[in-house]
């Protein structure tokens, strides 16, 4: 049993830190019934998740399949600081009403991987908050500038002379003391969270914890695009909260080579099971269009459930196969004329009015299902049908 629930924490990561303590954790779970806790950080920047943070949710989800009991962490002090990781600029800072706003949704997105009755929801103002300035002083001794400025974000801001706040500095240290406080056996993160991970198992060292926790970093989740990490910000990401035709579309929209990396990451199959469809696909017995839905639909039905999941996937061959147009379509109303910039904003189907004069000058935007190119374009009294790309319509009625 402890092979098998290794090999299942082991998939997908790209490193692990102290591996044995793991194994010693697993032990004392089969042969005794100890719990351990296993503890992962979210700093609530954006009110919605997106399926790169499910990355380390699922892998939460197989730490609780397994004895633990997962720390989910709300960072909601650090969040007012921000997250200097791969930052080439400081970090806009969060109001306390953003981050209030933001926590509601985190918990119900991450309910739909996590289970609750094994998930300490905790937020770390409740400690962080109440630290002296004498406490804050001691923290902050368990860290050279030297050592810091080994980070590469910190060294490149630092070698061409880009501002770093003092405050910056605090933040691994804090997410360190996170640790401390919580007294995790295990952190996991991203790979590109290693230092501020790393600070845990020192800080645990320096505060006579008796323990240090282990670590284990899972690769970064790239976007639709296949380069990038999924962001929001890039515009290359699948939302947790997205409805079920959406999360179907775009899972099909990635390439083939990305959906086996999509299989690792987020897929419940095993990975025998994985190999299976890759080598039926590489031998012609599976076509990869099939593996790729079937992917879209476990991720749907994981996210809405089995029927929506079925129902998304007639939809985008009613759409997409058969080129006809989505049953149910949102409906919008504008008083007076509008420009079809704005209009596409308005109908919540363009984020900007920028995006959508470069999707029309590319060809991606249909009024009436026909390519328009005028991106001046003025939109008079009438009832109009409006289409980005492939997946998203509105409807319009200008009175």
């Amino acid at each position: 049993m402890i092979n098998e629930a290794l090999r299942e924490i082991n998939r997908g990561s790209a490193e692990i830190i102290d591996n044995e303590r793991i194994e010693k954790l697993l032990k004392a779970y089969f042969e005794e019934g100890k719990t351990y806790t296993v503890k992962a950080g979210f700093d609530p920047t954006a009110p919605d998740l997106h399926l790169g943070h499910t990355v380390l949710l699922q892998k939460l989800a197989i730490f609780q399949k397994y004895g633990a009991r997962v720390q989910f962490l709300i960072g909601s002090f650090t969040a007012t600081i921000g997250d200097p990781t791969g930052k080439n600029i400081t970090r806009k800072v969060l109001s306390k009403e953003d981050i209030v706003k933001n926590i509601s949704s985190y918990t119900t997105q991450a309910f739909k991987i996590l289970d609750e009755s094994k998930t300490d929801i905790v937020y770390n103002d409740d400690w962080l908050g109440k630290m002296s300035a004498a406490d804050m002083i001691t923290l902050a001794s368990n860290l050279t500038v030297a050592r810091m400025l080994e980070r590469d974000d910190f060294s490149k801001r630092f070698k061409s002379n880009t501002p770093i706040a003092t405050s910056e500095f605090m933040y691994p240290l804090l997410q360190g003391y996170d640790s401390v406080y919580l007294k995790s056996d295990i952190e996991i993160g991203g790979t590109d969270q290693k230092f501020n991970l790393l600070m845990g198992r020192q800080l645990q060292k320096a505060y006579a914890i008796k323990k240090q926790q282990a670590v284990l970093m899972m690769p970064i989740l790239e976007g639709l695009d296949g380069v990038q990490k999924m962001s929001k910000s890039l515009g290359n990401y699948i939302g947790v909260s997205d409805d079920a035709n959406d999360m179907f579309g775009k899972v099909l929209s990635i390439s083939d080579d990305l959906m086996w990396r999509y299989y690792e990451l987020l897929s419940d199959k095993s990975l025998a099971e994985i190999a299976e469809i890759k080598e039926g696909v590489e031998n012609e017995t599976i076509h990869p269009k099939k593996a790729k839905e079937d992917l879209a639909l476990e991720i749907t039905a994981r996210f809405h459930n089995e029927e929506a999941s079925k129902n998304a996937k007639s939809e985008f061959e009613k759409v997409h196969a058969k080129s006809q147009i989505p049953t149910d379509i949102v409906k919008y109303k504008s008083d007076g004329d509008i420009w079809i910039a704005k209009a596409l904003v308005d109908c919540n189907i363009e984020p900007s009015t920028s995006q959508a004069r470069r999707d029309i000058k590319q060809g991606g935007v249909r009024i009436n299902q026909e390519k328009i190119s005028d991106d001046k374009l003025q939109l008079t009294t009438g009832e109009y049908l409006l289409q980005v790309g492939k997946r998203k319509f509105a409807k319009l009625k200008v009175s």
